[in-house]
């Protein structure tokens, strides 16, 4: 017998356990630190999971982007807030944090006794184009669900060349680009209600 659902209610957030959060969030802290963070976390919440949608992780990361402290912190605090609350905040920053506390520690003493040597150092090059790598894959996929916008394509490419080309510091182009983003979010979701 077939399930008749109602098209005016909205659809049904997924669910997301603590547990399942915890689990995800270890994951998340033991595969990747700092650069890359957000699509290794894009891939488990968004892709593999399906707790978010696209756009709802990008306001998640956008807002984890322009607060202070660490962004990969600041997005478990909020992707755990949002599918869980305050149980689901601490917990996911705690899985997040825990993994990447542990290996530093562990690091920082094998660290001391190779450091003299320069294959060390190739290593640690190489685990920085793996961040890069990670970061511009999802760039690319974020790029591609702005297909016919482009207004929003500008602004992006502009604080790229702004911060990553020309070296400008990083808070008063994001500060300056927060204006004509809001206006063309606001244009955007406006043509699309009449649409």
């Amino acid at each position: 017998m077939e399930q008749r659902v109602d098209a005016s209610s909205p659809p049904e957030e997924p669910h997301a356990s603590l547990g399942s959060l915890l689990v995800s969030f270890l994951k998340l802290g033991a595969s990747s630190f700092g650069g890359g963070m957000a699509a290794w976390t894009y891939r488990e919440i968004v892709e593999r999971r399906g707790w978010m949608t696209d756009e709802n992780f990008l306001q998640t990361q956008t807002i984890a982007q322009i607060l202070p402290g660490a962004n990969p912190v600041n997005l478990a605090v909020y992707i755990g807030l949002k599918l869980r609350g305050l149980p689901g905040a601490i917990i996911a920053t705690f899985a997040m944090v825990a993994p990447a506390f542990t290996v530093i520690i562990l690091l920082s003493t094998v660290y001391r006794q190779l450091s003299a040597y320069p294959e060390t150092h190739s290593v640690l090059r190489g685990l920085a184009c793996v961040g890069i790598a990670s970061t511009l894959t999802m760039g690319m996929k974020t790029a591609r669900r702005l297909h016919g916008q482009t207004l929003p394509i500008i602004i992006a490419l502009a604080v790229f060349i702004m911060v990553g080309v020309l070296r400008w510091p990083l808070v008063p182009v994001v500060f300056a680009s927060i204006p004509p983003s809001v206006l063309v979010s606001y244009l955007l979701s406006r043509d699309k209600k009449h649409g």
